[in-house]
């Protein structure tokens, strides 16, 4: 197992990179605990394969260091990092039953038999494989297939760092929840250090200790998954997570209040040491944002119907804003206002929330 730290990384594929575009990854400072859970979330092209890349060593970055427990690591191959990897598509030998396939990585490395059985038959009985260990893999379901690319990371007792690359892609959504929490439970019993990349917010929150959200080769929030939905630090990462995400509208400042369709609107961050010329937006999730006899005037647009809420889509000064209604609690037919939490009500400045 191992620290990793990620010095003033940035990566361009380009032999000469000048503009901020040239850079697939923007500079990344990242301090990961030994034995911690993580997760690299963005949409597809954000960077976060390149990132899990140079950690793995298949890519050297162009610009940075990384360090394992202290040990720079930057230019050493794969296979001098004690790392596994687990990729979207399952990597095993389908002619080799389950038990050869999990036996594998220790054989190549000389381990003794009598500890291979050991490891071997430990990590099959985690992942529920002893049943079907003396069958070939060919004949097994993507997601047992999974479970042995998995294994194989895990069996070795001396692996730094296990990542994954969106491994539950090919999976079934109906067994894609038994993964992750199968998953999970790995990491609570081995505490080996695991690196999860994934577009797919549910899989990162629910895995993860710690989130790292990415967008155009940046890291715009780094944090747990309740700070990433209680206080979002960019808007990217408030409309990536959640669904629906916050709701993001335009205001303006007037002596130090903030206003949205000629309204005042009580917000819980400061707006000190702004310069006046930056685009000031509003962020509110829909979960606090109510409907009151008074507040900012709003047509509804539709309502749907989710089961313990009701959805609804409402429309002021031209932008629309989500609404969550807990089950039981009426929606105006006409004449709606909205009223936001103060608490819960942020400015944000060219995307970053202001701290004040």
């Amino acid at each position: 197992m191992a620290t990793i730290a990620l010095d003033k990384l940035r990566h361009s594929y380009m032999a000469d990179p000048q503009a901020p575009e040239d850079w697939a990854l923007k500079e990344v400072d990242i301090n990961w605990s030994d034995g911690g859970a993580y997760a690299l979330l963005g949409p597809s092209g954000c960077g976060k394969t390149t990132l899990l890349n140079i950690i793995s060593g298949l890519v050297t970055p162009s610009e940075g260091r990384i360090l394992f427990n202290g040990q720079d690591v930057t230019h050493l191959p794969p296979d001098q990092r004690n790392i596994a990897q687990v990729f979207q598509f399952p990597v095993i030998y389908d002619t080799m039953t389950v038990y050869d396939n999990l036996a594998f990585p220790l054989r190549n490395r000389r381990v003794d038999e009598a500890k291979v059985d050991r490891r071997v038959r430990e990590i099959s009985e985690m992942l529920e494989l002893d049943d079907m260990i003396d069958r070939r893999a060919a004949g097994l379901s993507p997601d047992a297939k999974q479970k042995i690319s998995m294994g194989r990371g895990l069996v070795r007792d001396d692996v730094n760092v296990i990542m994954f690359d969106e491994p539950l892609t090919v999976i079934d959504p109906h067994l894609k929840w038994k993964l992750r929490s199968k998953l999970k439970e790995l990491h609570q019993r081995v505490g080996v250090t695991m690196i999860y990349v994934t577009h797919d917010q549910t899989e990162a929150l629910t895995f993860a200790d710690q989130v790292v959200v990415m967008q155009d080769g940046e890291v715009v929030q780094l944090g747990t998954p309740v700070d990433l939905f209680e206080r979002p630090g960019h808007t990217f990462v408030g409309h990536f997570i959640g669904s629906p995400g916050m709701n993001v509208l335009p205001c303006d400042m007037r002596d130090g209040r903030a206003f949205f369709a000629d309204t005042q609107v009580s917000i819980e961050n400061g707006v000190q040491g702004l310069k006046g010329d930056e685009r000031l937006e509003l962020g509110v999730r829909p979960e606090f944002v109510r409907f009151a006899d008074t507040g900012i005037p709003a047509e509804i647009i539709k309502v749907a119907d989710t089961g313990r809420n009701q959805l609804v889509e409402a429309r002021a000064q031209g932008q629309r804003i989500n609404v969550l209604v807990p089950e039981g609690e009426s929606v105006p037919s006409e004449g709606a206002h909205l009223m936001f939490d103060p608490n819960k009500t942020r400015v944000y400045a060219n995307g970053w929330l202001v701290e004040g």
